[in-house]
């Protein structure tokens, strides 16, 4: 499909392509969040490089606000894919991606995390036999319903430099039989995003009646919960008894995703669960920080809760992220209501004295150091 150029400065298709440039591909909020620490320590070493953003999910006009926000330079190319299937986005993305790199000839293509957008950078690179870097690589939650653990298993078996948060996730990629030479561990760089953001998170104002006092946040979003109305079901009845038995609002800036399955299987929230629109993401960081404890089906929220101390319940059978359950950061309590309830009652009560297990907030240098020295 056809992409648009919306950066600025001359156009590459003009003048030579650079063989030593970096392409960071992106497609979605949280893969901007954690390639933000990239893109910063890539424009801190002078290394010339562009970003490609496929617009998976999003419209780019809602998505360059959130690159304003944070603070990076806007997306060179961007290829408006939009919402479809996993086929459809995956296809579109593919074909995007490998027209970009057809012109601009990159030495290395960076993807971050697990959807169709890092499933398309990864194949569009290796079809052309551009080396691909997986950022977050490794990480498994060994349930392959999961449409993120298809990608992410792909990915890694295409990746070139696998960029392991942790050594779990560089034994999980050692037992797939993938080279050793391959694998650095570098820490997570949610780590390098948290520590950056909170510092503009913390010039953003809150005007959250419910989050004035001790609250509970909900984040809730993944198709295996929301897409199946029994399972939706019982985690709102669960977040129900959460709230009545704790005392403790409910604090839930509601996917768009889930509000449409709402709607459509006649599930309402109830009293004690406070509903806003989404929030942008330094609004969001600075709502998490003061949270009493987080209810959630998201990884990168099960890691953020992790390094800001948050106890955190997980709304799924399984977690990719286990160290945060190791540390005692997070406990996984499937979906059963009073699972739910006996969780969150377990963690209000525990000391938030665990250790970070996703390392010191300087993965982005070593990720940027390694790619552009030419060590595989």
């Amino acid at each position: 499909m056809p992409s648009s150029r919306v950066g600025g400065g001359p156009r590459r298709a003009e003048r030579a392509a650079c063989p030593r440039s970096v392409a960071v591909v992106m497609g979605t909020r949280p893969e901007i969040i954690k390639m933000s620490p990239i893109i910063r320590a890539l424009q801190a070493s002078g290394q010339e490089f562009y970003t490609v953003f496929t617009g998976q999910h999003h419209s780019y006009d809602l998505s360059r606000v959130f690159f304003r926000q944070l603070r990076l330079p806007s997306p060179e190319f961007s290829l408006r894919v939009g919402s479809g299937t996993h086929a459809e986005e995956t296809a579109k993305i593919l074909v995007g991606v490998e027209k970009v790199l057809t012109k601009e000839r990159p030495s290395v293509v960076l993807v971050e995390g697990d959807t169709n957008t890092v499933l398309g950078g990864a194949l569009a690179a290796a079809k052309l036999g551009v080396p691909c870097a997986h950022v977050e690589a490794g990480l498994r939650s060994n349930d392959r319903r999961m449409p993120e653990e298809i990608n992410r298993v792909l990915v890694d078996h295409l990746a070139d430099f696998l960029f392991a948060p942790t050594d779990e996730a560089r034994n999980n990629l050692i037992r797939e039989g993938l080279p050793d030479g391959k694998i650095h561990v570098v820490g997570n760089t949610i780590v390098d995003a948290v520590k950056e953001n909170l510092v503009l998170a913390s010039e953003t104002r809150l005007n959250i009646r419910a989050a004035r006092g001790p609250f509970a946040l909900l984040t809730l979003h993944r198709e295996e919960n929301v897409d199946d109305p029994a399972r939706l079901k019982r985690i709102v009845r669960g977040v129900e008894l959460v709230s009545r038995k704790t005392g403790l609002p409910v604090v839930y800036p509601m996917h768009p995703r889930t509000r449409k399955r709402c709607a459509q299987f006649s599930i309402s929230f109830p009293t004690g669960v406070f509903l806003l629109f989404p929030l942008d993401y330094l609004r969001f960081l600075k709502l998490e920080s003061t949270a009493s404890i987080v209810l959630t089906d998201s990884g990168g929220v099960q890691e953020e809760a992790c390094i800001l101390k948050v106890p955190c319940v997980t709304l799924r059978d399984n977690t990719e992220r286990p160290e945060t359950v190791e540390v005692g950061a997070n406990v996984v309590a499937g979906t059963r209501p009073d699972n739910i309830l006996r969780s969150t009652e377990t963690m209000l009560r525990r000391r938030r004295d665990w250790p970070n297990p996703f390392g010191d907030g300087k993965a982005a240098v070593r990720i940027v150091g390694t790619i552009t020295s030419g060590h595989k």
